[in-house]
């Protein structure tokens, strides 16, 4: 009895203290925010002469991450499609790839894109800008193609940044696969389906909503990524141009230190609608099963 009688006082004082903990916590939180604003708030006349440069930047950004997503993705589904594949010669290929890629730096298979592959096709007679500049030409449209310097580092960057995504993407799409219980394929085959049309009917909309976490994951991450390709020189991006404001302010470090803030701020704003879609579309499709 005098144990109960003990239980039941502790647990109003226990409640007490986590009452306690989340008004201290949603303190902090608002007294965070506040002064966050007041950061910001005090480094106006930055954010006026910035923002719009910076803005140009994030579209450059935003382009190169949905380009270079797309093509990563159509790597990644060939090389899932590699993995799984019955024929030893398409298996190999495609691990050599994932291996290869995975197990070296990004920034060196840039520069290999950016400057060993570029000049090699280059030697060969291929240039990515006048190719595109004769197709823009047909519909009358050439002067939307940026200069050939910029146009060509945007390209081989776009490639070197896709490919090495690729590789992951091909893990994820493998993994997606494999988890589809193979009674969904016997099953599909039983009712007169060949293996494509199961496929594509029966595992792939299954894989999907499985692959969807990850595949936001690494979107995210090349968003970030997309940065690495100023090192390659004529790629105009957020990260670029960040720097490029920021640096001539070495000598007011606070201000400087704001305009590495600022663009950091830019980032998340093009990241974070990304997570909530993908929790979006998770929670959606998963109303089917």
């Amino acid at each position: 009895m005098q144990q109960t009688l003990n239980r039941a006082e502790s647990k109003p004082k226990a409640q007490i203290w986590f009452v306690l903990l989340d008004f201290v916590f949603y303190l902090l939180l608002v007294a965070f925010l506040a002064g966050f604003a007041l950061y910001i708030y005090s480094n106006r006349d930055l954010i006026i002469i910035d923002f719009p440069i910076l803005l140009q930047g994030a579209g450059a950004t935003i382009v190169i991450s949905l380009l270079s997503m797309v093509l990563a993705t159509i790597f990644g589904f060939i090389g899932a499609m590699g993995r799984l594949s019955r024929f030893t010669v398409f298996r190999l290929i495609a691990a050599v790839y994932v291996e290869v890629i995975r197990g070296t730096p990004i920034l060196v298979q840039l520069f290999l894109w950016g400057f060993g592959i570029s000049a090699l096709l280059a030697q060969a007679g291929f240039n990515p800008h006048d190719i595109a500049f004769q197709m823009m030409t047909v519909v009358q449209s050439n002067s939307l193609v940026p200069s050939e310097f910029i146009f060509n580092a945007a390209f081989y960057g776009i490639l070197g940044l896709s490919f090495n995504y690729g590789a992951y993407m091909t893990e994820v799409f493998r993994a997606g696969i494999e988890s589809v219980p193979r009674g969904q394929t016997e099953a599909a085959l039983s009712l007169g389906l060949d293996s494509a049309q199961g496929l594509r009917r029966i595992v792939l909309p299954q894989a999907i909503r499985i692959t969807i976490p990850p595949f936001t994951n690494y979107f995210i991450t090349l968003v970030q990524d997309s940065a690495l390709l100023s090192t390659i020189g004529g790629v105009i991006e957020l990260q670029q141009l960040t720097t490029a404001l920021a640096s001539p302010l070495s000598s007011e470090p606070n201000k400087q230190l704001f305009v590495y803030i600022f663009g950091a701020l830019i980032f998340l704003a093009i990241c974070y609608p990304l997570a909530l879609l993908a929790r979006y579309l998770e929670a959606r499709m998963a109303l089917a099963y």
